[in-house]
């Protein structure tokens, strides 16, 4: 099954001099893997066996991603969490020690920049990692509205890998006695074969998995350590989308973008009640006004929705006909008026049907109502899902 949308045919066609390489760029070679360009990198998008056999391999077994275009960063200092709260509106102060959030950074608008990933570290240290396209812009707007109240550290020597699958939490425990006390959204500095990392039980898949932090010279060893395990097999970016999309997770730049809120991408779940109206430290991020507001009415949905406040939402969609609908693809009412637009579409290995995420008019927005779109000028009937298309498989202990 080859990948196709058309994100990833842009990136299969887009200029490839002075292409940037992860640590394991020869080992990628060597597996055979088909390279195209994404975010300024050399990726493998998949390997000999291709995309279907490395999505099912992920969700029976496990899978190896190389994500090391992504970046990695820490924020330092004894303001360091009350100061990155400014810039987000989740709850950096209150996460403990030892765990994990995810985190929106927003424009004044309250648009989204970029999500991310954070740890807190202790010691007031937090480890954060952002998306490979967004790194360069994040690490510019972090240290102007806070570079003065923390130090903020680009990690640029580390690379980053992805272990995941149901059996991915055996294959480390084999190399790194003790790891599989970690839950999801924890995680601590380890061993892996002898290999110093810094993991996280954590992922982009909706299975159970850990993303490795490790020093960029010792990434080969330690992918051909993982590989060298009978349940690991390499997968590349084709399946890490179509994976990501079963489990209804927001691609940057395709789902979510400065044009989009947190609400309006239906993150509402990460906004929590301590930031919220009402809460301890209400507000006091970017577009605080905005998206508070917003907030108030997707509360209330059931009711009376002033559309005019929350124009539009992100949902799950699956096409009644078994035919793929794709990025870009409009969405309308059945009386053929626009309400919104395909953001990611695909067949899904194991969803089994066509499915998609994009945003339709709040007023379409719940689930089993019927929409339609337009593929290559022809309706193609769907209906408004619950998310995830396939149940997640995090460990939660």
């Amino acid at each position: 099954m080859e990948f196709d949308c058309p994100f990833w045919r842009s990136a299969l066609t887009a200029a490839s001099d002075d292409l940037l390489k992860t640590p394991l760029h020869a080992l990628h070679l060597e597996l055979g893997g088909r390279m195209v360009p994404f975010a300024g990198y050399s990726m493998p998008v998949q390997y000999p066996a291709g995309l279907m056999a490395e999505h099912k391999h992920t969700r029976e077994a496990a899978g190896l991603f190389d994500i090391s275009h992504m970046g990695q960063l820490r924020l330092q200092g004894p303001d360091a969490a009350a100061a990155f709260e400014s810039i987000m509106p989740v709850d950096v102060i209150g996460l403990a020690p030892g765990k994990q959030r995810y985190g929106l950074l927003l424009d004044d608008e309250g648009g989204i920049l970029d999500d991310l990933m954070f740890f807190n570290e202790g010691n007031d240290s937090l480890f954060v990692i952002v998306n490979g396209a967004c790194k360069a812009a994040d690490l510019a707007y972090i240290r102007e509205r806070i570079g003065q109240r923390c130090k903020v550290v680009p990690l640029p020597e580390q690379a980053l890998l992805a272990l995941q699958g149901p059996q991915a939490a055996s294959v480390l425990a084999r190399l790194s006695p003790g790891i599989e006390r970690f839950v999801f959204m924890t995680g601590g500095a380890v061993q892996i074969g002898g290999i110093p990392a810094f993991v996280t039980r954590s992922g982009y898949t909706g299975e159970d998995g850990f993303e490795i932090s490790v020093a960029a010279d010792q990434a080969e060893a330690l992918a051909r350590l993982l590989l060298a395990e009978p349940e690991v097999k390499p997968v590349g970016l084709g399946a890490r989308n179509s994976l990501r999309l079963e489990a209804g997770l927001c691609l940057y730049g395709n789902d979510i973008d400065t044009r989009t809120t947190p609400v309006e991408a239906s993150l509402n779940w990460a906004i929590q009640k301590v930031r919220r109206q009402g809460g301890a430290r209400e507000g006091g991020f970017p577009g605080a006004g905005t998206i508070l507001a917003q907030l108030a009415v997707a509360a209330d949905l059931a009711g009376h929705v002033d559309q005019q406040v929350l124009k539009r939402r992100r949902v799950g969609l699956v096409a009644l006909d078994r035919v793929p609908v794709r990025e870009g693809c409009e969405l309308q009412s059945f009386e053929g008026q626009p309400i919104g637009q395909v953001t990611s579409g695909l067949l899904g290995p194991t969803a089994d049907r066509p499915i998609a995420m994009g945003y339709v008019a709040t007023a379409f927005s719940e689930p089993g109502t019927r929409v339609q779109a337009i593929v290559r000028g022809k309706p193609v009937p769907m209906e408004v899902s619950t998310l995830p298309f396939v149940p997640t498989r995090y460990y939660r202990g």
